[in-house]
């Protein structure tokens, strides 16, 4: 019997994220982190220079669709934890931070390159094409949204 795979849609893209975070925060818990704690702890952590707050917290607001208090709350709660530091209006990883970083990625690297093992190249190209064309409009029509 020969099954037709499903086509692109919300529940689809849908079921693939929540499978492939719920894979995610399992191992981030394991080293005490959140997706959103990871997530700002990648973003200084590849800056190779110390990132402006306001820009971060920017950043992390228009691609996890959070509230500017929420990620501000996520930065504090990394320079409290001594994972980031404040150097006037910026923040830059700390020695423990990029340990924390590094070790929780290469693990997690470890489990995608599983998940996408024998996946042929063309098809995760043009996976990615459709997944960043939907990501576009589906941000334009927030942005329409909004109040």
């Amino acid at each position: 019997m020969t099954t037709t795979a499903p086509r692109v849609d919300g529940r689809v893209i849908g079921l693939a994220h929540h499978a492939a975070r719920a894979v995610l925060e399992t191992v981030l818990a394991r080293h005490g982190l959140t997706f959103h704690q990871v997530v700002i702890l990648r973003l200084v952590a590849v800056a190779g220079a110390p990132v402006e707050r306001a820009a971060l917290v920017a950043e992390v607001v228009g691609a996890l669709k959070t509230d500017a208090s929420e990620a501000r709350g996520v930065v504090d709660g990394l320079i409290a934890g001594g994972l980031v530091e404040a150097v006037d209006a910026e923040v830059r990883i700390t020695g423990a931070g990029r340990e924390l970083y590094e070790t929780s990625a290469a693990e997690t690297g470890e489990i995608a390159d599983r998940i996408y093992a024998g996946i042929p190249a063309e098809d995760l190209a043009v996976a990615g094409r459709v997944l960043t064309l939907v990501t576009e409009r589906a941000d334009a029509e927030l942005a329409a949204l909004a109040p």
